[in-house]
């Protein structure tokens, strides 16, 4: 009940989402709805090309929604402007950036961007936002190198630093753990995790890592091609919710593992 009772950052009502043009329009989605409350930590899981980056891209307004509304903290999103998105939201894309010449300290600076004076000088809130940035994602022996020396793992940290230097209530991450190895998939799940706790910012990523995503996670939100499902991990488990996800003759899910396998 407790979370039922925390404030709403984001909710989505009868979304549908998709791509329009004069000649045609594609719905990828349809009937979307869900509410997210603060300080909890979100994975959006499904199929290869179910539409993961093109929801997480919809619901940061970074392209309109066919259908339907996207309200963060309880204002739709069509009623921000890009200011005030960037003083309630960050978001960390999988695309290539186009900084990484820059320092480690260079780069999570950025994140005051908003805040900062026509001048871009960073005043003394904004050097606490970065340093408590850079302790709590454990950066700080990182900060003089340039990005391009990093690798991946590292890189992922300072970028999810510099979201976090923005502090927004809310952050969105579009596959934080792509191209990772094992080991630094799970350090980077749960270094989100430690964030939402110790910060109470809701943080909602997308992921295959589903079997590591179950264990961490507070909640999650499941693409099928049918429908989409938003509940714990253990609910979603119970309502067989992960069987429809991949083709049951190649990959079966084990309710009492919460594992999926590989048939023989």
């Amino acid at each position: 009940m407790t979370s039922e009772t925390k404030h709403i950052i984001l909710e989505a009502k009868e979304l549908s989402i998709g791509y329009s043009s004069k000649k045609k329009t594609e719905v990828i989605s349809s009937n979307i709805d869900f509410s997210i409350s603060e300080g909890v930590l979100v994975a959006l899981v499904g199929a290869n090309g179910i539409g993961k980056s093109t929801l997480l891209r919809t619901l940061a307004g970074m392209q309109p929604a066919l259908q339907g509304s996207v309200q963060l903290n309880g204002t739709s999103l069509k009623e921000y402007t890009a200011l005030q998105m960037a003083n309630q939201l960050s978001v960390v894309l999988t695309e290539a950036p186009a900084s990484k010449n820059l320092t480690v300290l260079e780069l999570i600076s950025l994140g005051r961007q908003p805040y900062t004076n026509w001048m871009g000088k960073l005043s003394e809130t904004d050097q606490k936002a970065i340093q408590f940035a850079l302790h709590a994602t454990d950066t700080e022996s990182l900060l003089e190198r340039k990005c391009f020396e990093l690798s991946d793992g590292q890189l992922q940290r300072v970028y999810i630093a510099r979201a976090l230097a923005q502090d927004t209530p809310l952050i969105i991450l579009d596959e934080p753990t792509t191209h990772l190895d094992l080991y630094h998939r799970a350090y980077v799940l749960k270094l989100l995790k430690k964030l939402t706790k110790e910060t109470g910012k809701t943080i909602l990523f997308s992921t295959h890592e589903i079997d590591l995503a179950i264990q961490l996670v507070d909640k999650m939100l499941v693409m099928t091609p049918k429908a989409m499902y938003f509940n714990e991990p253990n609910r979603l488990i119970e309502d067989g919710r992960f069987d429809t996800l991949f083709p049951k003759e190649t990959i079966d899910f084990d309710k009492n593992s919460g594992r999926f396998q590989v048939k023989k």
